[in-house]
């Protein structure tokens, strides 16, 4: 009568790694639990170590030949991976494409409403997108947009860079701002510190 371990992974969706019984092949190289390698071996005999050690067969890299398997916990397995993803989603930066629109028309006072908004994304990391929309007849006046896009550009000229120049897509005249990296001054020695003060 063969023995057969229960899976505790039985009914859960399918993660991709095959491991304990879904390991179909006759042969595997295995590496037990402190990284040693114990050899090529059946895939029977190697299950019935990882069953006596408490443990799970895993089945780390499918395309060697022979596939190689870990002996391991695969709970904590799992648990450390999804660890390791969410310390590296921490350390991502994401950099956010903000918009702002305006209008040919666009009265002063708006245009120093829209231009505080535009300054506080750039400030905060983010690029910003810079649309002009024009409606109806207002097309036909192109050359206006480009005079509030060029307007943009030199208020933010201190703080921001010009990644794509004024492109005219039907109704809409766009540009992309980029923040611009500030260097940092050199810090002085305290030697010379100390002199400028004297």
């Amino acid at each position: 009568m063969a023995f057969r371990r229960h899976d505790r992974n039985r009914g859960r969706r399918d993660d991709g790694v095959r491991r304990n019984e879904r390991i179909r092949v006759p042969k595997v190289r295995v590496v037990d639990e402190n990284g040693e390698q114990l050899g090529v071996l059946d895939t029977r005999r190697a299950l019935e170590l990882a069953m006596e050690k408490g443990l799970d067969l895993v089945e780390v890299a499918a395309n060697a030949d022979p596939p190689v398997c870990k002996i391991m916990d695969f709970g904590k397995f799992k648990y450390q991976q999804k660890k390791k993803l969410q310390e590296a989603k921490k350390k991502q930066t994401v950099i956010q494409i903000k918009e702002v629109k305006f209008r040919p028309k666009t009265d002063d006072h708006d245009y120093q409403t829209k231009l505080k908004h535009i300054c506080r994304f750039l400030e905060g990391g983010d690029r910003c997108k810079v649309t002009v929309f024009f409606r109806g007849r207002e097309i036909v006046h192109k050359d206006r947009g480009l005079m509030v896009l060029e307007r943009v550009v030199e208020d933010t000229k201190d703080i921001a860079k010009m990644e794509s120049r004024p492109a005219s897509e039907g109704r809409t005249m766009t540009m992309m701002l980029a923040p611009v990296k500030k260097a940092q001054a050199p810090k002085a020695k305290p030697a010379e510190q100390a002199e400028t003060e004297e």
